[in-house]
């Protein structure tokens, strides 16, 4: 049986178009592009195009691009290096409740450094109302981060309604766009974002390397120090093969995200009509329309999510049971309890995400095994 890879929100394969310009990068034009000789000067149009690249997706200005080591240090970044640079404005950020860990982490960090915390809990289908949002504003407040796309159940939140509110008040917006670039359209400037993160192993490219877009004006802190890379936002040598990768990447992306955006959303709808079809009490979490192309996250009445996602893994096809990023943990995950559900119904809980690789058979493949296994775990339970 053929592996089926369902886990695209945790990570993607390399396309073998972005490991070939990657290739070029490590063994012909393997020069520090800081370098002034012939091996630099080789180096440095890459960054260049890469840069162009990916602010192409983004439809910003490449001098408002700062190459990161990936989503992470990105949503580090925007949500601590601009707190800190602009404490001196206020010290009330608010924060969407079922943020990324990044962003979630780094603004516990900031409370246990004197700032005040508003966080916005979602509707029952993971969306941040832009009202309350709004609501939650005050004359101390200084940032505004939600994310474009829940990395979980996939509800997209309207961070254009967020950012004109933002925008209204002289309030900076950051978005974590880790999940949504590359997938679905995003124009920063329509959108009014002020500082949005994004990342290279969720489209294809290469792990270790993202990008953090920062409107033209905005200072944050940096959170490393050394020889002045990014113009001094992102200090360190720059991973030239990650970051062409990423280029090569979100190039390939800007001419595909149309065709590909309606052909998973095709996938996606077709694996969840053949387990309903054969299985009761199976439940969307996230929103019904408002949500990325390739996510499915599903609750099964009566069964252990791990029970189930293990017995798919024996089939080699696989899926998760929430964020990797909390993979470690047994606890309920804090996105699905945040939008009504039980812990029980959470830890009966699934997540598969689509990608390039897919094809129709894979959905019939995964709705077949998931069908046959759910039905064997309920009567195992005496349901």
């Amino acid at each position: 049986m053929n592996r089926i890879y369902l886990d695209h929100s945790a990570t993607t394969p390399v396309d073998p178009r972005v490991a070939d310009v990657m290739r070029e990068y490590m063994l012909r034009k393997f020069g520090n592009p800081s370098s002034i000789h012939v091996f630099g000067r080789d180096a440095k149009p890459g960054l260049d195009v890469a840069r162009s690249k990916v602010t192409s997706l983004l439809k910003c200005s490449p001098d408002e691009l700062f190459f990161t080591s990936g989503g992470t240090e990105a949503d580090n970044i925007a949500v601590i290096g601009y707190a800190l640079k602009n404490r001196n404005k206020g010290n009330h950020i608010v924060v969407g409740g079922i943020e990324h860990p990044a962003v979630r982490n780094s603004a516990e960090e900031l409370e246990q450094l004197g700032f005040k915390i508003t966080w916005i809990q979602p509707d029952r289908y993971g969306e941040i109302i832009p009202g309350a949002v709004s609501e939650a504003l005050t004359e101390q407040t200084i940032l505004v981060s939600v994310m474009h796309v829940n990395n979980e159940i996939g509800t997209i939140n309207d961070i254009g309604a967020i950012g004109a509110i933002c925008r209204l008040q002289g309030i900076t917006f950051h978005t974590d766009a880790v999940q949504s670039f590359g997938k679905i359209p995003i124009n920063v400037t329509k959108m009014n974002v002020d500082i949005a993160s994004v990342s290279s192993h969720k489209i294809y490219g290469p792990k270790g390397v993202g990008a953090l877009f920062i409107r033209e004006g905005i200072e944050v802190q940096p959170m490393t120090y050394g020889g002045h890379q990014e113009r001094g936002v992102r200090s360190g040598t720059e991973n030239m093969p990650g970051i062409v990768g990423l280029g090569k990447a979100a190039e390939i992306c800007r001419s595909e995200i149309n065709a590909e955006a309606e052909r998973l959303t095709a996938l996606r709808d077709l694996l969840y009509k053949q387990i309903t079809a054969e299985l009761d009490e199976v439940h969307l979490n996230g929103h019904p329309q408002k949500r990325l192309p390739g996510n499915l996250n599903l609750t099964f009445d009566g069964i252990e999510g791990e029970a189930l996602l293990m017995a798919l893994d024996l089939e080699n096809i696989a899926v998760s049971s929430g964020s990797a990023c909390s993979s470690g943990s047994t606890a309920p995950s804090p996105v699905l309890t945040a939008i009504g559900l039980t812990d029980e119904e959470a830890q009966s809980s699934l997540r598969i995400t689509l990608g390039r690789e897919n094809t129709r058979q894979d959905m019939e493949i995964t709705a077949n095994v998931i069908i046959k296994t759910v039905k064997r775990l309920r009567a195992m339970a005496g349901i």
